[in-house]
């Protein structure tokens, strides 16, 4: 279960690194704009804040992957204590977005579902002793 719990956290890790650089250095191309279903003035007038919220992504990622790094060498606990944290943060951050605005919900289940499979099954693996 933790190594399952492991490779989850790792693909929210890279889905939220993609997430950053999106929000970070395309949130005002047309492609961007239409994922996250903004006109061009309001993705000019954001722009500053979402470049600082893709660095909350990036942070996550960085948090959740430096956690699969000891989980997978053998630091269970650093490990499992840092993808609570990133992992835990992501999926934490999609039920807000989902309790803020109901129509953003498939956007709240494309955030949180990794992170949130992750979190499940790590507890599962801790809880059980399973590694595998």
């Amino acid at each position: 279960m933790i190594t399952a719990a492991s490779s989850f956290a790792a693909l929210a890790a890279l889905l939220h690194v993609y997430v950053f650089v999106l929000e970070s250095f395309q949130w005002t191309s047309p492609r961007t704009r239409a994922t996250f279903g903004t006109t061009a003035e309001e993705a000019e007038t954001t722009r500053l804040l979402a470049f600082n919220q893709g660095f909350y992504n990036l942070f996550l990622a960085i948090v959740t992957g430096v956690g699969v790094g000891f989980t997978i060498s053998g630091g269970t606990a650093v490990g499992a204590a840092l993808i609570f944290a990133g992992a835990g943060s992501m999926l934490a951050a999609a039920l807000v977005l989902f309790a803020s605005d109901s129509t953003k919900g498939r956007a709240a289940i494309v955030q949180g579902t990794l992170p949130g499979v992750a979190v499940v099954l790590l507890g599962i693996g801790l809880a059980t002793g399973a590694s595998a």
